[in-house]
């Protein structure tokens, strides 16, 4: 039997095309979806035995860091506690003035202005500074979060809300840069900086934290803010840097605010 020239082609035309859908159908990728999750509790406790090999890996690797955070560099003659005082700390005035010597240069070459206020929260330090040798790990008890330096520009009329803030929250927050006066029932009389009344028109560059600045700790008056310049400054790093460069602290007693 004897097929014409163009059926063939035309078959075989068809067989081709027909292998290459199957071969296509067949390399097609199946998707999965997870229809079940399951999970298992495992307890950690005295009965699971210390695995010899991980603990002697890990050792020099301890032992190099304790090493570094017990190095003595720096002295306290008192004990730095947030609980002391009621409108202001000696622990809060000892982080605002360090943090604000400390950037107020880096801002200066960056931006070309300077800082004029301090403020973070009392709420974020999580530890005291105790009296004597001071060393890195006091920092880290301090200071144990990620927080960094933020200054956020703030009108003169944000700036009395940050202050009504303060005195409503009846915390110690750490400040520097602003004395607020109070009357005998605690309520806001004069907000000098540098001595001068608040310009509500002026803008002031406030040094705080970026959890802060984010509106944090209530403090939403950071949101209207004219800009924000992050310093890439670690407060903890702040908190070293100042230990290292002064062998002995001394955290300021002038006042911030002053009940009249």
């Amino acid at each position: 039997m004897t097929f014409k020239s163009k059926n063939t082609n035309h078959l075989y035309t068809i067989f081709v095309t027909t292998l290459t859908l199957l071969s296509l159908a067949s390399c097609k990728t199946k998707s999965y979806n997870n229809y079940l999750v399951e999970g298992k509790k495992i307890e950690v406790n005295k009965n699971y035995a210390t695995n010899e090999n991980i603990e002697s890996f890990i050792k020099p690797y301890r032992t190099h860091i304790d090493k570094d955070l017990d190095s003595v560099i720096s002295y306290c003659p008192e004990t730095l506690d947030k609980n002391k005082g009621e409108w202001q700390s000696n622990i809060g005035n000892f982080m605002a003035d360090a943090c604000f010597e400390l950037a107020n240069p880096i801002f200066l070459k960056r931006e070309n202005k300077k800082i004029d206020i301090t403020l973070f929260n009392n709420g974020g330090i999580r530890s005291i500074i105790p009296k004597g040798n001071i060393t890195k790990r006091n920092a880290f008890e301090v200071m144990p979060f990620e927080n960094s330096l933020i200054v956020v520009a703030l009108k003169g009329e944000q700036i009395k809300t940050l202050a009504q803030h303060i005195i409503t929250e009846k915390k110690p927050h750490p400040l520097n840069g602003l004395k607020i006066y109070l009357n005998s029932n605690s309520e806001i009389t004069k907000i000098l900086f540098e001595d001068k009344p608040i310009d509500n028109s002026k803008i002031y560059y406030v040094l705080t934290s970026d959890y802060l600045s984010n509106g944090g700790d209530n403090m939403t008056f950071f949101l209207k803010n004219e800009g924000t310049y992050d310093l890439n400054y670690k407060i903890r790093n702040v908190l070293i840097d100042y230990f290292y460069k002064y062998k002995s602290i001394v955290a300021s007693n002038s006042p911030r605010i002053i009940k009249e």
